[in-house]
């Protein structure tokens, strides 16, 4: 189990994210579409893991669609852009529904995705999600199993320049959420990914390590707080 990709929502276009940030010196590419869902995305990928920019394109069918990623975007925007949750890459995906249901926790079920990418090739993985209400608590992470393997798929990153060997030498070291209650929250994870609890309310995956720490002022929402990118390590 490790970190595949982190989401940020936003209100503004792939392309918007991809000129902006540009400017700002990075190699951030158009991802595609997700056209069942009514979204679309920008992507950057590193060492690691990647993040994606994700926001509506069409709203009449992410209103309409019963996806639950669709509808943490939807619920958080309207907030303005930010954080919104990450996703962990799993081998064995159906086997890792049934052990957490039988933990106690209920499901989605596996979805099977699909998206269209801006050359026109369609990328397929399997999702899982634990289904809880949107609300302002922490969502929990959701899951991936990608049709081809990683070797596959870095391969064709790297072929076709979306993971440049600049993006390689950086890597996602940690995430940081803000929660009322930091102990309860490094429990439950813990709980759901079978993991260890650190001193510092921190769990450590193969490829990152997760850090719960105590929201300060009003907190509106539960959320990913920050994604800390740094040089990669050999």
């Amino acid at each position: 189990m490790k970190l595949d990709h982190v989401v940020y929502f936003t209100n503004k276009s792939p392309e918007e994210v991809v000129k902006e940030k540009k400017d700002e010196g990075k190699h951030v590419v158009e991802g595609g579409r997700h056209e069942k869902w009514g979204t679309h995305n920008a992507l950057l990928y590193v060492k690691n893991a990647y993040v994606e920019w994700l926001s509506v394109e069409h709203m009449d069918i992410a209103e309409n669609v019963d996806h639950p990623l669709t509808r943490l975007l939807l619920h958080d925007v309207k907030y303005g852009d930010g954080w919104g949750t990450l996703c962990l890459s799993i081998e064995g995906i159906e086997r890792f529904r049934d052990e957490i249901e039988n933990k106690g926790f209920r499901t989605s079920g596996v979805i099977d995705a699909e998206r269209k990418t801006t050359s026109g090739e369609l990328k397929r993985w399997k999702m899982l999600f634990v289904e809880q209400p949107v609300s302002g608590e922490l969502p929990f992470p959701f899951f991936i199993e990608w049709e081809e393997s990683e070797e596959e798929r870095l391969a064709k990153l790297r072929e076709q320049g979306i993971l440049t060997a600049e993006n390689e030498n950086l890597a996602i070291h940690e995430c940081v959420f803000a929660v009322e209650d930091p102990l309860k929250e490094t429990g439950e994870w813990a709980v759901l990914l079978s993991q260890k609890v650190g001193d510092d309310h921190n769990i450590v995956l193969e490829n990152v390590r997760l850090k719960f720490v105590q929201a300060e002022g009003d907190l509106k929402r539960e959320r990913l707080q920050e994604v800390v990118i740094g040089a990669a390590v050999e």
